[in-house]
């Protein structure tokens, strides 16, 4: 604090930014793409059909699946279609006297050993389908706050660390730049570090609240992993009771089957469930203790435009139609939770306000990207005039090249290894991680080698080189091409690959830019220059 209070939240700035700043990146850059993450997976399972049928049909036809595929199952498990996600998936939860010991040698499915079934519908037909396996949009939103390759647990606190950081980073940021909101309207191209710290502050201004927002709302989504000392104290021996009564769940459906009736139509019960919520929509629906007399089913909301994550559920007789449960109110603090989680998700946004929300993700890539270089820009003169790079500046150039360049080429190999990958390969979706991480790997690799000005130009040109040349893949690859899909009125699909050309562009411009572009002269070189074209006018 000797240098002031400002100097220091400067200095608390600057490497609170610098040392989280590459895996803030990437946790900023998957989280923006979480925005469209149901558009992406739809993308990268051309093979779904669009539903062209009602809730209510859609939900007849898998129950009619579903008591054909698994008639004994103890429950069923339905998520129905809507205007982002068009595929209807089931899930069944088979009696444990009818899983079968695995065979010597044979290895138990991951889910449950046999005892769990899944399957993707065509919700106009209700005839299983059968696409290629991958993660789609889910990798992303997995990816920015579980990572990848290491325990789920340790990413999370790696995260909330880094969450922290950016919390910081912005306060102090705030606090350094007392005309802050006059920076926003200042720009001033050609002129080195200050061009960069201008569009520093214009990057962060321009989505301020947005930055803040998201950040403290993605601690408080993990809330209970950092603080779970209060859990354990009020509920020593059964947290999982905490979790009931804190998140208003109904209680747990118990007790065997018995005897055997018809349920009432879906379409009845479906009816009630909006009746009851005033017109809003269904998301889906759980059975239990399908075809018995006294079989009970759990109808859930569609977000719809609700600000909170947490939505009501009620319980119906599946037989008679009586409402036995709804999901009970929530206290203060976990209305104030939920609330706090569905900005942080923004489930509730239309298609204006999500674009918004992309675009000040985007924003922020951009702010935490020039945040990183605007430090190596400041430390390269110091260095010049030693007359070599000192290895910390070397390595914050080989990061800024291999996390700025080379994160695109990342995102843009995970959607060409999900067209080229053979279709029946096993562990598809692991594979296509793989590739992303393989790419990213690569990318980092050339820019520890060469960390030098033309690798940036060349990594931004291979980035928009790959997703310029996404929707040729993806026209030579299936029938879900461009043509086809603005044809069909599929825009989705259609605005999936124009965004790809889109993306292309930005960076090859910003590869052209970079190839061009020239340091400004330091004082002392113009004066040098000035006085060398006296002397030869003279």
């Amino acid at each position: 604090m000797k240098n002031g209070f400002r100097q220091s939240m400067a200095w608390l700035h600057t490497w609170t930014g610098l040392l989280v700043g590459w895996l803030l990146l990437l946790i900023f850059m998957a989280g923006t793409a979480s925005y469209y993450r149901e558009e992406i997976s739809r993308w990268m399972r051309p093979e779904l059909p669009r539903s062209t049928v009602s809730a209510d049909q859609a939900a007849a036809n898998a129950l009619a699946f579903l008591q054909h595929k698994a008639p004994q199952a103890e429950s069923w498990n339905v998520s129905l279609p809507d205007t982002r996600n068009p595929t209807m998936r089931t899930f069944w939860r088979n009696p444990e006297s009818m899983v079968k010991p695995p065979a010597e040698g044979e290895k138990r499915r991951r889910r449950g050993g046999g005892r769990f079934g899944d399957a993707t519908l065509d919700a106009n037909t209700g005839q299983e389908v059968s696409a290629r396996e991958t993660r789609g949009g889910d990798f992303f939103y997995r990816l920015h706050f579980d990572l990848h390759y290491i325990p789920v647990i340790w990413a999370r606190y790696i995260v909330g660390f880094c969450a922290m950081f950016m919390l910081v980073a912005i306060i102090s940021g705030v606090i350094t730049h007392k005309k802050i909101f006059k920076d926003f309207f200042t720009f001033r191209p050609q002129k080195g570090l200050r061009s960069w710290l201008d569009f520093h502050n214009v990057s962060a201004v321009m989505a301020l609240p947005y930055h803040a927002m998201i950040t403290y709302t993605g601690i408080v989504t993990l809330m209970l992993l950092y603080l779970p000392w209060g859990v354990k104290v009020a509920y020593p021996n059964d947290e999982d009771a905490f979790f009931s009564e804190a998140f208003a769940r109904m209680a747990e459906v118990e007790g065997p089957a018995q005897g055997r009736a018809a349920p009432l139509p879906i379409q009845q019960l479906l009816d009630s469930a909006r009746m009851h919520w005033n017109g809003a929509e269904v998301a889906g629906f759980v059975m239990h203790r399908p075809g018995a007399a006294n079989a009970v089913i759990d109808i859930q909301q569609r977000d719809g435009k609700r600000l909170t994550i947490d939505t009501p559920s009620l319980r119906y007789d599946a037989v008679t139609g009586e409402l036995l449960d709804t999901s009970p109110g929530a206290g203060a603090a976990t209305r104030t939770r939920g609330v706090m989680y569905g900005l942080h998700l923004a489930r509730f946004a239309d298609w204006g306000l999500r674009a918004l929300f992309f675009i000040s993700g985007l924003i922020g890539c951009l702010m935490v990207a020039s945040g990183v270089v605007l430090w190596a820009v400041k430390e390269r003169p110091k260095h010049a005039k030693s007359g070599r790079t000192g290895l910390g500046l070397r390595l914050v150039d080989a990061l800024n090249i291999g996390a700025v360049a080379g994160l695109p080429i990342a995102f843009a190999a995970y959607f060409w290894g999900n067209r080229l990958l053979p279709l029946q390969m096993a562990e598809r979706p692991a594979a296509e991680a793989n590739v992303f991480f393989w790419a990213w790997g690569a990318a980092l690799l050339a820019a520890f080698i060469w960390p030098k000005r033309m690798m940036w130009a060349w990594q931004l040109y291979l980035g928009a080189a790959l997703f310029a040349l996404i929707p040729l893949l993806n026209a030579s690859t299936t029938n879900a091409h461009l043509g086809a899909s603005i044809a069909a009125g599929d825009w989705v699909l259609a605005s999936f690959d124009l965004c790809m050309i889109a993306f292309g562009a930005m960076l090859a411009y910003c590869g052209w830019r970079m190839q061009h572009w020239q340091p400004p002269l330091s004082a002392a070189e113009k004066k040098r220059r000035q006085q060398a074209a006296a002397e030869a006018s003279a």
